[in-house]
């Protein structure tokens, strides 16, 4: 079986797969995407991850990885010529202790409210959106952007003097909500200044340039300046 050089198996509207595809960039990698609808259960995808998730990063020499937190401490440690983290161990812990926030907390609360009932269930046929849980989202957004202001008050990034992979996480499942336009960042201006500055990295031109089908990106969505 002949692999490419460097594949990320991914989803468009998953916030781990864009956490991977940032940091890949912010490294400057090179890689191929390839869309991998989880829901089809294809037998080759789950050969290389039998949880059948996304995303799967196919690294050189057939390597490969599952999960955005597995693949981003593979990459750290692979390709360390353009860190993520600092070698200092209590802010490496900082940096993976607001990972886990977004990964985790946000997205049980947010994430999966908004993007999972608006969008997926629309993709995947899984039933109609469950308005209770948009509600929620809705609600929930609001103290994770005031966390998001308070940290950035007291710090230039998230987890402290330099952007690291606790911006990316944050940013990946912010921008999933964006592309619904359900991120309320006039009632936040600090963290809408704090996003402003992350997606004006090179590394977000690709997923600023993201559509899905038959669902367009909002006008907003790709502006710089909001």
């Amino acid at each position: 079986m002949v692999w490419p050089m460097r594949t990320l198996y991914h989803f468009w509207i998953s916030p781990a797969c864009r956490q991977v595809r940032l940091a890949l960039e912010e490294k400057g990698l090179d890689f191929d995407l390839r869309i991998e609808k989880t829901w089809e259960r294809r037998d080759r995808f789950l050969g290389m991850n039998p949880a059948g998730e996304v995303p799967v990063l196919l690294d050189e020499n057939d390597v490969i990885i599952s999960g955005n937190q597995a693949i981003c401490e593979y990459l750290e440690e692979v390709y360390s010529d353009t860190p993520l983290m600092p070698s200092n161990p209590v802010e490496r812990a900082e940096i993976r202790r607001l990972m886990t926030w977004f990964d985790r907390k946000f997205y049980a609360e947010v994430t999966d409210n908004l993007v999972e009932e608006k969008i997926m269930k629309r993709l995947n046929k899984s039933g109609t959106p469950n308005t209770a849980a948009i509600r929620a989202g809705h609600h929930n957004i609001h103290y994770h952007l005031d966390y998001i202001t308070y940290l950035i008050e007291r710090r230039s990034w998230l987890a402290g003097e330099e952007f690291s992979l606790a911006d990316i996480t944050a940013a990946a499942q912010l921008s999933c909500i964006d592309y619904l336009s359900d991120v309320p960042w006039e009632q936040h201006p600090t963290a809408k200044v704090w996003y402003s500055r992350v997606k004006s990295r090179p590394s977000f031109r690709g997923i600023l340039g993201d559509n899905l089908p038959g669902m367009p990106a909002p006008k907003h969505y790709a502006d710089l300046d909001f």
